[in-house]
């Protein structure tokens, strides 16, 4: 999943400051912006597995566009800081699922070339992630 996050700009005598929007008090920083995004991906991923351990449901990350238009962030940088959620989301647990045989084909092809999948399981957790995050306003 990507977050969107905003950095505010630093300088010599100051640190780029970051917000995570979309997981409420979600907040790091960097010594350089290089700095500020790998530091925002380590407090995001603390974030949630705090969340996890207490029970309580990983936020969905919206729409950058969703943020750039708040007053808050007006002279902030934007970026998105990929993480992946799953281990995140509990335990895993073995199903049976019946695909045709073309589409297990085309997703098995796909984690071949897209080693960020890892595996099928991995690539079906993906899919199922986007497509629920994607309809949970309706």
């Amino acid at each position: 999943m990507y977050y969107p996050i905003a950095i505010e700009p630093g300088d010599s005598q100051h640190a780029f400051g970051v917000v995570v929007p979309d997981i409420p008090g979600c907040f790091s920083a960097g010594d350089t912006f290089e700095d500020a995004l790998i530091n925002a991906k380590e407090a995001i991923e603390g974030h949630l597995e705090i969340l996890c351990e207490d029970g309580l449901d990983i936020p969905q990350a919206r729409d950058a566009q969703t943020h750039i238009a708040n007053p808050e962030y007006a002279g902030w940088v934007w970026a998105l800081v990929e993480v992946d959620i799953t281990p995140f989301l509990g335990n895993s647990q073995k199903v049976n699922v019946t695909l045709p045989e073309v589409l297990i084909k085309r997703i098995d092809d796909t984690v071949a070339r897209q080693p960020i999948y890892k595996s099928r399981s991995g690539f079906l957790a993906q899919a199922a992630i986007h497509e629920l995050s994607r309809t949970a306003g309706q």
